[in-house]
């Protein structure tokens, strides 16, 4: 056997064992592992290796990204009963825009399994934004095409859901106008916001709201500014009068 045979035999065993881990770490097993590394291939990899057939990751992209707009769409329509369809179509837009995809990427560490041509590996290509918000998008499509939506929705459960959960994308949410619709809606009474606490120096103050529905206290909320707090308040009134609406 020529080197040249054997240095790509080690370079696809290695390829192989680091896909092979990457499933492992993320608990999804592809049946048809060939789908799980065109998604990871870039086409600069598929220019410079033309003898080998191997398709890139562009199409798998296209599918993934209407995947992953109707899969969060879903999610937050359930999720968020009381928000506009202009809230619903900007917050949406805040979580599958390309700073937001680079994020979850990275958080999977999608970046070292990215097949890439040397040019766009000198170039930097491993850590440029736009390929790897592609890859997410890519591998989203993939795994909608090995195992279908519920397996997609499982694994955005994982990564992307929580983040949600967490206020992770609450800069682009307006909580206290969800809770004002709400009240008005149910025509349960007045809601009053407080500041309870300014501490800190001028530069780097912090800011305790409270919110209260007729006198009763819903929600305390700490930011850095009057607004930050009174939204995280907001954010706590609405998950309280969800948690009793279900009671």
């Amino acid at each position: 056997m020529s080197k040249q045979k054997e240095k790509e035999q080690r370079a696809n065993e290695k390829r192989r064992t680091k896909f092979r881990q990457f499933q492992e770490k993320i608990g999804i097993l592809f049946q048809d592992e060939k789908l799980l590394v065109q998604a990871f291939t870039h086409s600069s990899y598929v220019n410079e290796h033309r003898k080998r057939p191997q398709e890139d990751n562009e199409r798998l992209e296209f599918l993934g990204d209407a995947v992953l707009e109707l899969t969060v769409s879903q999610y937050l329509f359930q999720q968020f009963p009381h928000m506009s369809e202009g809230e619903l179509t900007k917050l949406r837009a805040a979580i599958v825009c390309e700073p937001s995809l680079v994020k979850f990427a990275n958080d999977l560490s999608f970046g070292q399994l990215v097949l890439l041509g040397k040019g766009e590996e000198m170039t930097g290509g491993r850590t440029r934004p736009s390929l790897l918000a592609d890859v997410f998008e890519a591998f989203v499509g993939a795994l909608y095409l090995d195992q279908g939506m519920d397996a997609v929705i499982r694994f955005l459960e994982q990564t992307i859901f929580p983040k949600i959960r967490e206020g992770a994308f609450s800069h682009v949410m307006d909580y206290k106008s969800q809770l004002q619709e709400l009240v008005q809606r149910d025509g349960s009474g007045v809601i009053e916001y407080t500041i309870l606490q300014e501490k800190g120096p001028a530069h780097n103050k912090e800011f305790v709201s409270r919110v209260a529905l007729n006198g009763e206290e819903f929600g305390i909320g700490v930011g850095r500014s009057k607004k930050e707090a009174e939204q995280k308040a907001a954010q706590m009134a609405l998950e309280k009068l969800k948690a009793l609406a279900t009671e």
